[in-house]
């Protein structure tokens, strides 16, 4: 595990000079913040210890670091440790972004990892949960579930919220119309606001969950035993449970696809980026691209033979 690496205490002293200053601007949550000190820490110890050939007086500082430098990680990422495209990419994405800030504070003069190019991977699609799969596993909280448990799957279904942002929802985060509705968003990525609109089987379940719960404050879906801010690993626990009784295998995450491939089928491009919390189209496009592969069918229908 990255967090049981000993680095030297100056390479421990620029990653938390890093993460305070970033903390400081207020733009990033906990968990990215979380990734970029556990991924730089990978870093500085491949710098200390693999990269400076176990010599004892290799010391970590951002003016070492070449081109050269980066590239022999990612390879050492690549063909030593055969870690995913994903995994790679995303550190030496915290790494760019270190370097970046570095470059702000004067730390270095020339900022080599800009020339450090990512990993190709081959972008798929995410899986498509069907309509039968969806109706099995609203079957199996319906049966088994609490009331809690059933709005915040619908609400997961109808919204598209990330885990994280399902978390944070609070009570006074709801507004409801009589013909319409909307959740605010507060702790999307980059802790960005949005507004999402609110359809009527969402609103339906809501009204029927906050009457019966007496709801007046505080988290949306609080956690049942203490009553405070539920856990992302607490809603993947709850989907689990469901998702075995309905015999199928989709995460938390999976909702949110379902999401995004039901609204791409009648939905403008830009229009479903801003409700999804997406800040480039591109990530959005995977959606419709799922979506343009069925139109074979489509065609098809109007054929002469």
């Amino acid at each position: 595990m990255t967090s049981t690496k000993i680095i030297s205490v100056q390479g421990t002293a620029f990653i938390s000079n890093f993460i305070s200053s970033l903390s400081l601007e207020g733009d990033l949550h906990t968990k990215t913040l979380t990734e970029y000190t556990s991924d730089l820490k990978d870093f500085i110890y491949w710098f200390e210890n693999v990269w400076g050939n176990h010599a004892e007086d290799t010391i970590f500082h951002p003016t070492n670091v070449t081109a050269r430098t980066i590239a022999r990680y990612r390879e050492h990422m690549q063909i030593n440790r055969s870690l995913k495209p994903s995994t790679i990419n995303r550190r030496i994405n915290s790494i760019k972004r270190y370097f970046d800030w570095a470059k702000q504070q004067r730390l270095i003069q020339t900022n080599y990892s800009k020339a450090i190019k990512f990993v190709p991977t081959e972008k798929t699609s995410p899986r498509q949960m069907t309509d039968k799969e969806e109706a099995s596993v609203m079957n199996a909280v319906e049966k088994y579930g609490t009331l809690r448990d059933k709005t915040m799957i619908v609400f997961m279904l109808h919204t598209g919220l990330r885990s994280m942002e399902v978390c944070d929802v609070q009570i006074t985060d709801i507004v409801m119309r009589k013909r319409g509705g909307h959740v605010i968003v507060r702790s999307g990525k980059r802790n960005k606001q949005r507004e999402v609109p609110l359809n009527s089987t969402v609103r339906l379940a809501l009204e029927e969950y906050v009457r019966s719960s007496n709801i007046l404050q505080g988290y949306l879906f609080p956690s049942s035993k203490t009553g405070k801010r539920l856990q992302e690993r607490g809603i993947r626990y709850i989907l689990q449970k469901y998702m075995r009784l309905a015999k199928l295998d989709f995460s938390a995450h999976d909702l949110r696809h379902r999401f995004g491939y039901v609204m791409a089928e009648r939905t403008p491009l830009h229009r479903l980026a801003q409700i999804m919390g997406h800040d480039n189209l591109n990530t959005t496009m995977i959606y419709v691209r799922a979506t343009q592969a069925d139109l074979q069918g489509e065609v098809e229908k109007i054929a002469w033979n």
